[in-house]
């Protein structure tokens, strides 16, 4: 399982939340407490909006916190919404391709979680990617796959109905030809405007979801755990839950994939 942590609101410095915090991105990736793996060691990535509406990408293959580069960049760049991941692989290989976020135009998208035996159906999952979006199939990872088919499903129009579509063919998949548990997730993406962020399992064991406003900072982290230990506001999103969040404001509905069948 991996960990991410992003940020709405006034521009504040990354390192705010990525590596200034004493539970901060940094920390969680060599010592996590609510994932089954404390390490997250297989790569990591950051990608930031400012004055184009294209996001910033940065992502490599190293620890986050062996990296200099990235503790160089969180401490200079400022940014109003932003999203950033460290990875723990589950089995698919440690390269730049395959480290979140993923973007898309204005889209970037992080994934914490699994699709359940994803390996043994790969291909059926790349065939639902459209021609439009698979020159961006860069990697190999059930996430990236995900978001790729999300667009398709209309992730400009409805987010939550595309991701539920596309969550739902997934879980479709997993059930006809993978294993369980077929869908354990937390997501973020953006479109540069509003992040949006997801809690989701088939099972009872839906990987952990946090957010918190702050009045210093005039802005919302949304993270896979809490940044600080002896902060005690931060809110536990119930799972099959799908987030909004736009300036304070933050809107919660259910969410709910679908069942769809597919021929074993």
């Amino acid at each position: 399982m991996c960990r991410w942590a992003a940020y709405i609101g006034k521009p504040i410095f990354l390192e705010e939340v990525v590596s200034r915090p004493r539970h901060s991105l940094i920390h969680q990736s060599q010592c996590a407490t609510e994932c089954k793996s404390a390490i997250n060691a297989d790569g990591f990535g950051l990608a930031w909006y400012d004055e184009r509406e294209e996001p910033g990408l940065f992502r490599d293959v190293s620890p986050a916190w062996s990296d200099c580069n990235l503790k160089s960049i969180v401490q200079q760049v400022r940014s109003r919404l932003f999203l950033s991941h460290v990875r723990a692989s589950t089995g698919t290989a440690t390269s730049r391709n395959n480290c979140h976020p993923f973007a898309f135009r204005n889209w970037s998208f992080m994934h914490n979680g699994q699709v359940g035996g994803f390996e043994h159906f790969r291909r059926c999952g790349d065939m639902m990617i459209p021609d439009e979006y698979y020159a961006d199939r860069r990697g190999a990872t059930d996430s990236e796959a995900l978001f790729l088919v999300a667009l398709s499903e209309g992730l400009d129009h409805d987010p939550c109905a595309a991701l539920e579509r596309a969550t739902a063919r997934f879980e479709a998949l997993s059930r006809a030809r993978g294993t369980a548990p077929h869908i354990r997730m937390t997501v973020a993406f953006s479109d540069g405007r509003r992040l949006y962020a997801v809690r989701y399992a088939t099972d009872d064991k839906a990987p952990t979801l946090y957010h918190r406003w702050s009045k210093t900072h005039q802005g919302r982290a949304v993270v896979s755990e809490p940044l600080e230990t002896d902060e005690k506001d931060w809110q536990l999103v119930p799972a099959g839950t799908f987030c909004t969040f736009e300036g304070a404001r933050v809107d919660m509905k259910p969410f709910i994939p679908q069942q769809q069948e597919i021929a074993a």
